[in-house]
C-alpha cells in the first residue's frame, strides 16, 4: 500500500534515541529506496510536519536539506520538497535490506533479553506481515 508524502506520513518518537531530524531522514530514505514514494511526489511542508508534531520547524528544515544534498529530494520553487526525478535513494532489495538491519538486530537483541524463543519470534513477525498486506 503506497503512502502519499503529501499526508504527512511521518512517525516520529521524540523520547527515542535517534534525532527527530534523523528520524525523517531514514524514513524518506526508505521510501524512496522502496518504491512507495516515487519521483515528482510532493513532501508535506516543514511547516506543517511541525506543527503536526508539535517540533522546531528547523528539525524538519534540516532533516529535508539533508535529503537535498543526498540527492534524494529536490526543491521546487514555490512548490516546495519532492522526491528527486532521478533519486539517490533506489536502490536493490538487498540494499534495502541493509536500511533494516539497525531495526532487526534491535529487535533480536530484545527478544533475546525477554527470552522469546526465534521460531516465536519469526511466527509474530509472520503475523505481523500478513496484517500489513491485509487492505
Amino acid at each position: 500500500m503506497a503512502t502519499s508524502p503529501a499526508t504527512d506520513p511521518f512517525e516520529l518518537n521524540p523520547q527515542g534515541s535517534t534525532p527527530l531530524y534523523r528520524q525523517i531522514v531514514e524514513q524518506v530514505q526508505r521510501r524512496v529506496a522502496g518504491g512507495l514514494w516515487q519521483p515528482g511526489d510532493e513532501l508535506p511542508s516543514v511547516r506543517a510536519v511541525a506543527d503536526r508534531h508539535a517540533i522546531n520547524p528547523m528539525t524538519v528544515s534540516k532533516a529535508y536539506s539533508l535529503l537535498e544534498a543526498e540527492g534524494v529530494l529536490e526543491r521546487r520553487r514555490g512548490v516546495g520538497m519532492a522526491v528527486a526525478a532521478h533519486p539517490a535513494g533506489l536502490m536493490a532489495v538487498a540494499d534495502r535490506l541493509d536500511l533494516l538491519a539497525p531495526a532487526l538486530e534491535a529487535l533480536v537483541r530484545q527478544a533475546r533479553q525477554l527470552g522469546v524463543p526465534a521460531a516465536d519470534l519469526q511466527a509474530a513477525l509472520q503475523q505481523r506481515l500478513d496484517q500489513e498486506d491485509t487492505p
